[in-house]
């Protein structure tokens, strides 16, 4: 049924505004602790930047964007991101359209086009946002985002966002369904700058303490909606078995 429905332009629109609303109205019923307290401040004196989360955290970062700010995110070509791309409209914020596929499949399903796209976007003073993961890897972090700072010369923003009430979806990224009324932490890192000429040994370097940040951020944004992180070192323990799939990564991205 599904299959049938999602051709239908007129139905995935409105299945987008609606999850626009919807994410709407988790956002402004839940009760948001930022750390560190000034994130808004902070990030301001680095703009533009490039925000990064994990896939599955996704959902609620557009709430990050302040009116003055202008942003841009990757998200899939697929038909199902449709859903996701029309949100994401509905929410203020712009989209690039394309893959992080990696190997043939990153020029096939635009992801070249894309990353250009991205550079140019931050190039022109406009802040864009991606997931750091590595394409159908959850909380393994890609080299693409890393690629993307160091041609465009600007830094890599990592944020993490954990709300008390949610549901898990049954996804390769376990999706955080959020839940209204609940709390919210958004927590971010330090930050990662890449320089100009950075090679291959420098892009590692940078690709892994954007995955010790990542990790430590997602930890503690848990922790402050008083969950315990479960398996907060899971990431750490993947990304050693996904060495190979990290290093070909090119981009990051959204899926429906």
């Amino acid at each position: 049924m599904w299959r049938k429905l999602r051709r239908s332009q007129a139905i995935r629109t409105l299945l987008g505004r609606g999850m626009a609303s919807y994410l709407r109205f988790v956002w402004r019923s839940s009760r948001v602790v930022m750390e560190p307290a000034n994130l808004h401040e902070l990030a301001d004196e680095q703009l533009p930047m490039i925000l990064t989360f994990w896939h599955g955290q996704h959902f609620l970062t557009p709430f990050l964007v302040k009116p003055h700010h202008r942003a841009k995110v990757m998200i899939s070509r697929s038909r199902d991101a449709d859903v996701n791309a029309i949100a994401a409209e509905a929410l203020g914020i712009g989209t690039v359209r394309g893959s992080g596929a990696q190997g043939r499949n990153f020029h096939e399903k635009g992801g070249l086009n894309a990353t250009m796209e991205m550079i140019r976007n931050l190039q022109e003073g406009c802040n864009v946002a991606m997931t750091a993961d590595v394409p159908k890897i959850s909380r393994v972090a890609g080299l693409g985002v890393v690629t993307i700072a160091k041609h465009a010369g600007r830094p890599i923003f990592p944020v993490a966002i954990a709300t008390s009430r949610r549901i898990l979806a049954k996804s390769w990224d376990k999706a955080a369904i959020h839940l209204p009324f609940g709390r919210a932490a958004v927590v971010a890192g330090d930050g990662v700058w890449v320089p100009a000429d950075a090679d291959a040994e420098t892009l590692e370097a940078a690709r892994r303490e954007l995955q010790r940040q990542l990790e430590e951020i997602t930890a503690r944004a848990e922790t402050l909606v008083g969950r315990p992180p479960a398996g907060a070192t899971a990431g750490a323990g993947k990304a050693n078995g996904a060495e190979r799939a990290a290093g070909g990564a090119h981009t990051g991205k959204l899926n429906a």
